[in-house]
This record gives C-alpha cells, structure tokens and sequence, in this order.
C-alpha cells in the first residue's frame, strides 16, 4: 500500500499526471487517488520511483578504524550501517536501525567502539563493530550532526542542529552536559584543549570554552575571483587537521549581480557557477581560504591524510572523488600559489552517487548511496580498485535524482537548497534586486504560487523558468517534473528542539493570535501562509512566507535585512514596521515573548 497524504493536501494537476503514465513491467498499479506513484522503474524512461522518498543528501557517514582495517558506513537511505572488513574485501555485519532513524557522523573511541548520531532518530548508538550489534542507544537532542570523540574525558560531544552541544560518556552513562550554543551547529572538533563547533550555512567556525560558552568565532573572509566576490556559505563538512585547527569543504555563493537571462546561474567562477566549492582551512594562526575546486557540485564530504599534504572531497552532484593538497589550493601569489582554480592529483568518477570519503593507508574509501556500495581506490591511480557491494533495496529515485544532479548545468537545486532546506544567502538578481533563498521542505508545494514575487504559478513554471532556463539544466517531460514535485513534498521540517522558556512561549502565543499585533491574519493554517502577496510596507508586494520553522532561517525578509527575528519586530526600516504586524507598542519583554513562540514553529 502507497502511504496517504495528510488529509488537508489534495492531488495536485501535476501530481495526477503521474498516474496517466506509462507503467511498464517494474512499475506496480496506482491509483489516482493515491499521494505516491507506484514504486519501480519505468524502463523507457529510465524513471525510477522509490516506494518511498528518499532522504536529502547529508554526506560524511563513514569512518575507517584507526587500525584502517574496518569501514563502518551509516546509510541513512536505508536505516542501517555497515561494517566491512576492508582486509578482506567483505561486508561483515548489517546493522538495522529504527525506521526513520536517518543515520549520519561516526566515530571510533579509543576502546575500537563506534558511535553513530541518528540524524531524525535523537540519539546516539553505540555500536561493537566487531560482533555487528548495538550495545547502547542514547538520546542527545532532536537533531543530533556532528559528533567527536574526547580522548582526554573519554568522552563524546554531539553537536546539533537546534544549537545544543550535548557531553556523554563513551562507555555507558546518562549525558553529563548539555548546553545551548546557537542554532544550525554542524560538525565538532577536539582539538586540544578547545571544542571547536562548525555552523553549516554561515561557514561559522565557533570556539567553545570549557564553560561552554563561546569565546571565539571565525568566519571566512568574501573571495575574489575574476574580479567577481563571493562570499562563505554551506559548511558541508569540518574535520580536524593533525598539526591543528580544521579543513572546511564549503560552498561559495557569487555576491554580485546574477543577470536573469538563459544559462544566467553560470556566469561566475572558474567553473563558469554562481556557485563553486573549495576547501578552506581555519582555527590556525594561518587560516585561509582556499582556492576553487572545479566543476565540483555538491562536496558533501571531505577527509584529509595522516600525514595533512593531501585532501579528499567527494562530489555528490557529479558522482566522482577528488584529491588535492594545500598547496593546490593556496590562494597566495606570493607563495605560489593559484588565484583562480586549484590542481588535481586524482579525478575518479564512480558507478555511483558518493556521500562519504576516507583513507585508509595508501587507499581512498568512498561510500556511494546508489548503489549501496564501499570502493576501496588506490591513491596512485593504478588499478580501478575494488568495489564491496551492499546489500538492500534500490533507493533510486528521479525526484531525488533531479534535485542533487543537473547533467546540463554547473549547478544542483541542493547547491542553493542544501538538505532540502536554504544556504541563507541573498542573492542580488539583474533586475529583479535582491531575493533571499527560501526554504523548500516541510510542505513547500501547499504554498504556490512561488518565489518572493509570487512569479511561479506552480512548479512546473518554476522548473521552466529555474532548472532549465537559468541553471542551463535539460528541458523535462512533464512525467520528471512530478517526481521532483513528488520528492519535495516528501520533505519533512526540520526536528524542533524544544523551548527553553515555556511560559515565555505561551505569551508569545497569545500575543501572535492577538488582533492587535495582527500576525496571525496572514499567517494561519498547516504552513502559516495565506499564500497572498502583500506590500507591507517594503514598497513592493511581496508573497507571505511560510513560518514553518522560521526560527532556523536566519536571516529574514525577502533582502536578507534582518540577522535576527528581534530586529524583525523592532527596526521599521527593515520589515515595514506598523504595516508588517503591529509591534511598535509591545514592550521589549512582549518582543522576547513573542520572538520565543516564533522560534518553535
């Protein structure tokens, strides 16, 4: 049976042409009146349909043992995790999770146990990798990202996305801390004394004192290229360096003007991309940015050697492996180094979509999704390697496909909507003036028409007007498009953590439904949305944005001009004031309330 919608959503146009398809021998019945079409693949079309939508690409699900003997891979497609004997060539246990679990970052300690953060799941496991079974399973927080292992307190440190830093025993034990840094955390690092926590869409680099306050920040510097700037965004993934400090793969986003015209989205970078990737190095006296790694889309994940003269990024996007060095990516003339694209030692393409990256002595492990498989590389390039094929259900799926891949383009839909979600970059469109990405999960198809402007009447008009005539990507049969609007309806909000101050929540609340602050008249409903578009006072009619989880998109308004929901509601110069929700006559206390009952939606 096909899961049903929740029964405020109907079958879209777009969606219902689905079920006039042809369906051919690996394709099931599906009713009409069904939310999914039938699993399978449509063999003229090369369409693949997963009898359930997969999960937005993570990356970084892989760990090699110190002994670089054993591989143990998450696969949170599948809820379950991998361990492979890499010696001999074989997978060695097949651990299953909880359905929906969504594993993600492992890590060794020092008594050879691995830890795994269950992306959706809240919690840590704790695996015997040896004997292929679970031994503790530990809730951390909603949504647990990042996690390190503390040799010193033999202890691990879960970084997650509501903005709590959580401290648990390796070994079995309750969490000894929790405190709460800020919102959108993504990686931890040990290194040293210092806890260092990466955020993903800001590229921030935070320092976390023993306290657990934050006593440091880093941010990259804007990068100029071809005498276009482009500025930090998308913190894939953060791993320490073994002389110190840590290596970044990132994303960078063009901050000048993107004309709007055909094939408009490649008109920057050294890989012609308003979007490139790179690998920058920060918390050392000498961080910097490095320089462009090209054609790379979607560098999910990233490991670096031993020894730190070599670098390995995996590219989902374009399904290969790469590797470089510092030096390549050095972006000082003065030592050398290149201003523009970095060198290659190594570029592998590989018969499958990867989502992780290792070392693993003189080998690279590089986990693919689809197929489920581990590839053990020969850094010198000799030979093709050896492939240990995973066993379980196909999780191919077009929708999913068409989001992460753009055969025709320099760019993905996940370049800009990272997880499914946004890179909290403003974007400066010719002439349409400045447009904030917004987010594109938890019931984004309920809220047509689309984009500020409220331009795209649906998303067929915008896979028209965005994936094929601004991002260059292939002209779509209608039958593909309704797999990627299939797929982004898929999408869940992100977990919320929970309030820290309930009352102040409550009072919020009343406040957001009072007809005298007036913000509930526009948004109301599942996705607190009227869908209509207004000028409320920003000199333009712009379209009511969901509130689905507005707390975790900062920063606000359709020009980015708010860093803050508090400057929101108090600054009339960025919002429209009086017009925009009446709030000059709340006191500061009122703004605080109502601020908390936002950040839980």
């Amino acid at each position: 049976m096909h899961r049903p919608l929740a029964s405020r959503r109907t079958l879209s146009p777009l969606l219902a042409v689905l079920a006039t398809a042809p369906c051919f021998a690996a394709c099931t019945p599906w009713d009409p009146g069904e939310d999914i079409p039938p699993a399978g693949l449509d063999a003229h079309r090369s369409i693949a349909v997963a009898a359930e939508p997969p999960p937005a690409i993570s990356g970084g699900t892989l760990a090699v043992s110190k002994s670089a003997v054993r591989a143990v891979a998450s696969d949170p497609d599948r809820d379950r995790v991998w361990v492979v004997d890499l010696e001999a060539q074989r997978l060695t246990a097949e651990i299953v999770l909880e359905k929906g679990d969504e594993p993600g970052r492992v890590v060794e300690d020092g008594a050879g146990r691995f830890h795994v953060a269950l992306r959706r799941g809240g919690a840590v496991v704790t695996l015997d990798a040896g004997g292929g079974k679970i031994v503790d399973r530990r809730a951390v927080c909603p949504a647990p990202r990042g996690i390190a292992y503390d040799a010193s307190a033999d202890a691990l440190h879960v970084a997650c996305l509501g903005g709590e830093l959580v401290t648990l025993p390796a070994g079995p034990g309750a969490v000894t801390r929790s405190v709460r840094l800020e919102r959108d955390l993504r990686d931890v690092v040990v290194d040293g004394d210092r806890l260092l926590v990466s955020k993903f869409r800001s590229t921030e680099l935070l320092t976390v004192a023993a306290g657990g306050t934050v006593s440091a920040r880093e941010r990259l510097p804007q990068f100029h290229l071809f005498e276009q700037r482009f500025e930090p965004v998308v913190a894939w993934r953060t791993v320490k360096l073994p002389a110190g400090g840590v290596a970044m793969v990132h994303q960078r986003a063009l901050v000048d003007p993107v004309v709007i015209e055909p094939g408009g989205y490649g008109s920057g970078g050294c890989n012609g991309s308003i979007v490139h990737s790179t690998v920058s190095e920060l918390g050392t006296p000498l961080a910097r940015t490095g320089a462009t790694l090209p054609d790379l889309i979607l560098p999910v994940d990233l490991a670096v050697a031993a020894d730190g003269r070599s670098y390995a990024v995996v590219a989902a996007g374009t399904d290969e492996v790469v590797v470089t060095s510092p030096s390549a990516l050095d972006t000082n003339v003065d030592s050398g180094g290149d201003r523009t694209c970095a060198a290659l030692q190594l570029r592998r393409g590989l018969g499958g979509e990867p989502t992780a990256v290792a070392f693993a002595g003189s080998s690279l492990v590089v986990q693919t999704r689809e197929p489920a498989a581990i590839h053990v590389l020969p850094l010198d390039g000799t030979s093709a390697g050896d492939v240990i094929t995973l066993p379980g259900e196909s999780r191919r799926d077009t929708g999913h496909e068409m989001f992460h891949k753009n055969p025709g383009g320099p760019m993905a839909c996940a370049s800009c909507h990272p997880e499914g979600g946004e890179d909290s970059h403003t974007w400066v469109f010719d002439p349409i003036g400045p447009r904030r990405t917004q987010l594109v999960s938890g019931g984004i198809l309920q809220t047509a028409p689309f984009h500020w402007d409220g331009d795209m009447s649906d998303i067929e008009a915008l896979m028209d007007e965005v994936f094929e005539r601004r991002m260059g990507g292939m002209q779509q049969s209608r039958r593909r498009v309704g797999l990627v609007a299939r797929w982004i309806d898929s999408l869940p909000a992100p977990p919320a953590s929970q309030a820290p101050d309930a009352d102040a929540v409550a009072r919020g609340e009343a406040l957001f439904h009072d007809q005298a602050v007036d913000c509930a008249r526009c948004h109301a409903g599942a996705q607190l949305t009227s869908n209509e578009s207004f000028d409320v006072g920003t000199g333009k009619a712009f379209q009511v944005p969901s509130l689905v989880r507005i707390g975790a998109r900062a920063p606000f308004m359709h020009d980015g001009c708010a860093a803050t929901l508090k400057d929101r509601l108090v600054d009339p110069a960025c919002g429209g004031g009086d017009r925009h929700g009446k709030t000059s006559h709340l006191s500061e206390a009122q703004i605080d309330d109502l601020v908390a009952y936002l950040e839980t939606l």
